[in-house]
């Protein structure tokens, strides 16, 4: 535990680095972990694809001092919970809300396949409870406000983002320092072509199966449909999708809208008619890339 406060310590006072990579657990102290002989794959070729993610992450990116806002998103970078597109959906992303004012923390999750990983659905979330504690522990010295902290997922990592915005009412894991004393409900949701529903009408069956196996209980279906667990409470969504999505239904984001319109959530969304699945900022769809336009527009409005 001292280990991971000194670095967490040193990071923080290391004004000239704008991006660092801590852990997200301290050493020895992680949750829902089996000893295993699984190592950790790293494939780079057109994106930095990551599987059996051994030690969680949270790489931070932080915007000059002087155009900082006070936002931060935990982003989620998808990949049917099978891996990672890490840079595609994830430290890009992260560059782009930088050049916004905004910090990010890129989330380099565990996988719930891993044979490290004693109960597989829970790994996940673990991560993401944690990932949004740290940036919130370290706000004042990263030049975030407490009460802007989001989170963003793509794909199957939107899954993972809706789910930390609508089971923030209790911790997936038991405390095991000060960090874990900051709340876990995101001020926001940046839901991008996402995952929401394990309804096997509409979900995206690698998605479902990697994540709660192929046959899971009604109860445990229901409970990781995310439409269903929306509430009044439940934080404002900003929602994009392609209409000829032919990975993940566009009615997983109709779906999604309905309820938080019915619950009197806050919400945008932008279904475009073309662009398949796995856009990310869509820099070669000309119009298409102005939905990270949208997105800008839409968390000025939320401060």
């Amino acid at each position: 535990m001292k280990t991971f406060s000194i670095l967490v310590l040193f990071f923080s006072f290391s004004l000239a680095a704008q991006v660092s990579t801590l852990p997200l657990w301290p050493e020895d102290e992680m949750p829902n972990k089996q000893k295993s002989d699984e190592k950790e794959d790293i494939n780079q070729d057109d994106i930095t694809w990551i599987t059996k993610v051994q030690k969680p992450t949270l790489e931070v990116y932080l915007p000059p001092k002087a155009s900082a806002n006070g936002q931060a998103v935990l982003v989620c970078p998808g990949g049917g919970y099978a891996g990672l597109a890490y840079d595609w959906e994830g430290t890009e992303i992260a560059k782009y809300l930088n050049s916004k004012g905004i910090a990010a923390g890129v989330l380099k999750y565990r996988l719930p396949g891993s044979a490290s990983v004693k109960e597989s659905f829970k790994a996940p979330l673990q991560d993401a409870q944690r990932g949004i504690r740290i940036l919130r522990a370290n706000a004042l010295d990263w030049n975030i406000d407490k009460n802007k902290v989001g989170v963003m997922g793509f794909s199957a990592g939107g899954h993972l983002a809706s789910t930390l915005g609508t089971h923030y009412q209790e911790a997936f894991y038991s405390a095991i320092d000060s960090t874990d004393s900051e709340e876990i409900r995101p001020d926001f949701m940046v839901l991008v072509y996402p995952v929401i529903s394990m309804d096997s009408k509409i979900t995206h069956q690698g998605s479902h199966d990697n994540l709660l196996g192929k046959k899971p209980t009604a109860a445990l279906e229901k409970q990781f449909s995310n439409e269903l667990q929306v509430t009044e409470n439940t934080p404002p969504v900003f929602l994009i999708h392609a209409g000829d999505d032919d990975v993940v239904p566009v009615e997983n984001s109709l779906r999604m809208y309905t309820s938080l319109r019915e619950h009197e959530v806050p919400t945008e969304m932008h279904i475009y008619p073309k662009g398949g699945h796995g856009f990310s900022l869509a820099n070669e769809i000309y119009y298409l890339q102005s939905w990270s336009d949208r997105l800008t527009d839409w968390l000025r409005n939320l401060n």
